[in-house]
């Protein structure tokens, strides 16, 4: 009897590519983007803005809209072999994937999209073909690190932290790189750092222990991208003081991927972080392990008031009584720590 072939895994393949973001504060968001974060701007209309952080048209699309919030992961995929068998394995369960218009690819800078649903709201889109921008790159930074390990990463806060680690293994063959247990105010948490390729994460995914709560108004607590060279983490972090931007976390450094970094409040809500010199894994030596503590030193919280903590805890409140998507039927019964 013939034993059926075991599928290939897609890890490897896939990078993230973009993001979109809802939003009605247009003037704000130039202001951070291109002013304070250093970031290429394109004004397409009055209702749709790109940021650029290399050859490509779009890394960022912002679009008008009330939510204020991260709506849209897109993910470059290295073929069309990956996109069939990732199209495959949502389809087989029943999960519906459609085809972007010509115009929404344009508006990406792609040549051809699908999408499907995502965990917490965020819709999850394929693409294999980047168009490039025909102008040069005007920014504030001497670059980017984009390419092979993805623009950066989303950090996600849930109530179902198994399914969504489910979700992104079943997807895109994620691997877990390792996990950080923090108190933060007294509240527990556990994050989980999922891999889709070399980069440390493409996905974190951070939740309070033993209670079903979420903190975070935003389906993402924030993003991440990562410069080039050290002066240009530290000036970016400078103008958005200088420019009257929120300061989430000071500049300090990560236990688990050493990544030096800040994290600044972005005119929507949800947090930026700027980063610098992460480590790249080795797939040949890498074992997951448990971190105790986010950072090494510093990401000293910034401003923070009484007010804000209590405007916290009640969007943690709110969350018990809050559906929180999770897409069970790709998700499995979710992956148990190890």
């Amino acid at each position: 009897m013939r034993t059926p072939l075991t599928p290939p895994s897609v890890f490897g393949n896939v990078h993230l590519g973009y993001i979109v973001v809802e939003t009605d504060k247009f003037a704000d968001w130039r202001r951070f983007g291109k002013d304070a974060i250093g970031m290429h701007l394109d004004d397409l209309t009055s209702d749709v803005m790109r940021f650029r952080l290399d050859a490509n048209e779009c890394r960022f699309l912002l679009q008008r809209g009330p939510a204020e919030d991260v709506v849209a992961l897109g993910w470059h995929l290295d073929d069309h072999a990956t996109v069939d068998q990732i199209v495959a394995r949502v389809t087989e369960h029943g999960v519906p994937v459609v085809e972007g218009t010509s115009e929404e690819a344009a508006l990406r800078g792609v040549e051809r999209l699908l999408r499907f649903p995502g965990p917490n709201g965020l819709t999850q889109e394929i693409y294999t073909v980047a168009r490039t921008g025909p102008m040069p790159l005007d920014m504030h930074s001497a670059g980017f690190v984009t390419g092979d390990a993805g623009m950066g990463h989303v950090a996600i806060t849930s109530k179902k932290p198994h399914q969504l680690r489910g979700y992104y293994n079943t997807v895109f063959d994620a691997r877990l790189t390792d996990y950080i247990d923090e108190t933060i105010s007294g509240v527990k948490l556990k994050i989980r750092f999922l891999r889709v390729n070399e980069r440390h994460h493409s996905v974190a995914i951070a939740a309070v222990r033993k209670l079903p709560v979420n903190p975070i108004r935003t389906r993402v607590q924030h993003l991440n991208i990562q410069v080039a060279e050290l002066d240009d983490m530290t000036n970016s972090y400078q103008r958005v003081r200088e420019l009257g931007f929120d300061m989430a976390l000071g500049v300090g450094q990560h236990t688990n991927d050493r990544e030096l970094s800040y994290y600044a409040r972005t005119p929507s809500g949800f947090e930026w972080e700027v980063g610098w010199n992460p480590i790249v894994v080795d797939e040949n030596t890498w074992e997951p392990t448990t971190h105790h503590g986010i950072s090494i030193w510093g990401h000293t919280p910034v401003g923070q008031t009484v007010v804000d903590k209590l405007a916290q805890f009640a969007v943690a409140a709110r969350s018990v009584a809050r559906r929180e998507d999770t897409v069970p039927a790709v998700s499995g019964r979710g992956i148990p720590d190890n």
